[in-house]
């Protein structure tokens, strides 16, 4: 119940501005961790009948809560320590194909991106070429290129790197260039957080240098190997550091006892929206906002590095703005007791009864004992073809 009343609060931020599309994001990292969802992409993606499921499960959230469309965040296909399966390269393209094709069904909430990594050992594993013909977007995890699974992999080794860094970035991007994805649908990746590790000589601790494990623990992170943002800050108060600008790598980097973290700020979004703007990127988007400070410190300086304006998000006890009633002409599921909306009949095999009477979309998912919904449209515009 708290997530639903924080989706209303975000997707009513579209009152503010009409331009605004609102996706949600399924996956990510700890998604692909070992439990119960750690083969869940790769199980759908190889069943039809899987996939059948999961379409209308997501075409009914998105339409109940008022999303614009769906992030598919799999981390990662055929990685094998991450559940992945030989056979995920191929049909991850498939359930894209399918999932594109669900989405424009579901009354304009069509919306489909797909987060990549810019790590090339994942990227490898990602048909770009073909998934591009069916996204509107790529968002590009620009981050995390660097951590402390790098100890113990002969390819990188135990040293002290940045996680973010425009070298490995730049090459990463000539993939996608080789490929010729068109620079409009992808999307650059900042993160509001510092890769952080324990130094394993406290003499050296510049770039290249070695580590000997995760940093401590932040305060609130609470996690070795990474500090938010805020935390940073409050660390580099506390203890008068001076951090450095690599201006040609686009991160800054501060250290302190047997501590060292490397992150973005002010000044390295500056130059990573230059960077995105010579390439004639779509965007830039963030990981995560959660890692902010309680001023929106990063989030202002980032968009104001994107030349964006800033929507602020109102308080819990903002009733004035959760109530404000904004008509939204969508097909939705509902239970049409609006008069601007009409019920939308089935024209798909078998949705006549003997006397040729049609049957309406009904669904019962989420309804519990409480019924089922119908699939409605606004009366002004033109009527959709739909069917199970």
């Amino acid at each position: 119940q708290g997530d639903i009343a924080l989706y209303t609060r975000l997707v009513d931020l579209k009152q503010k501005d009409s331009s605004l599309k609102v996706f949600i994001a399924i996956g990510g990292w700890a998604f692909n961790d070992p439990g119960p969802t750690r083969t869940t992409f790769s199980d759908i993606a190889a069943s039809w009948v899987k996939q059948r499921l999961f379409f209308k499960s997501l075409n009914s959230f998105l339409a109940t809560y008022d999303f614009d469309g769906v992030d598919i965040d799999w981390e990662y296909p055929e990685a094998d320590n991450r559940g992945g399966r030989s056979i995920d390269f191929k049909n991850f393209v498939t359930f894209i194909s399918n999932l594109r094709q669900a989405l424009d069904g579901n009354g304009g909430r069509n919306g489909l991106s797909i987060t990549l990594p810019a790590s090339l050992w994942y990227l490898q594993h990602f048909d770009i070429v073909s998934l591009s013909e069916h996204v509107d977007f790529f968002n590009i995890m620009s981050y995390d290129m660097h951590g402390t699974w790098d100890k113990g992999n002969k390819w990188t080794g135990n040293f002290l790197n940045a996680h973010t860094n425009m070298t490995e970035i730049t090459d990463s991007f000539d993939l996608l260039w080789r490929n010729k994805i068109d620079p409009k649908k992808v999307v650059m990746g900042v993160g509001f957080y510092g890769r952080a590790f324990t130094i394993s000589d406290k003499s050296c601790n510049t770039p290249g240098c070695q580590f000997s494990s995760g940093s401590r623990k932040g305060r609130c992170s609470g996690e070795s190997g990474i500090l938010m943002n805020s935390e940073i800050d409050e660390i580099v108060g506390d203890k008068h550091l001076t951090p450095k600008l690599y201006k040609d790598e686009a991160v800054k980097v501060t250290s302190w006892d047997d501590q060292w973290v490397a992150y973005d700020d002010t000044e390295t979004f500056q130059l990573k929206a230059d960077f995105a703007r010579g390439q004639c990127l779509s965007g830039l988007m963030i990981w995560a906002v959660s890692h902010d400070t309680q001023d929106a410190k990063y989030s202002i300086a980032l968009a104001k590095a994107a030349n964006r304006n800033n929507i602020v998000l109102p308080s819990l006890g903002d009733k004035v703005y959760t109530e404000q009633k904004v008509e939204r002409l969508q097909c939705k599921w509902t239970n049409c007791g609006d008069n601007n909306y009409i019920a939308i009949e089935r024209s798909d095999k078998g949705a006549t009864d003997k006397k040729g009477v049609h049957e309406l979309m009904l669904d019962k998912t989420g309804c519990g004992k409480a019924g089922v919904r119908t699939w409605c449209c606004p009366t002004k515009e033109g009527l959709p073809i739909c069917g199970w």
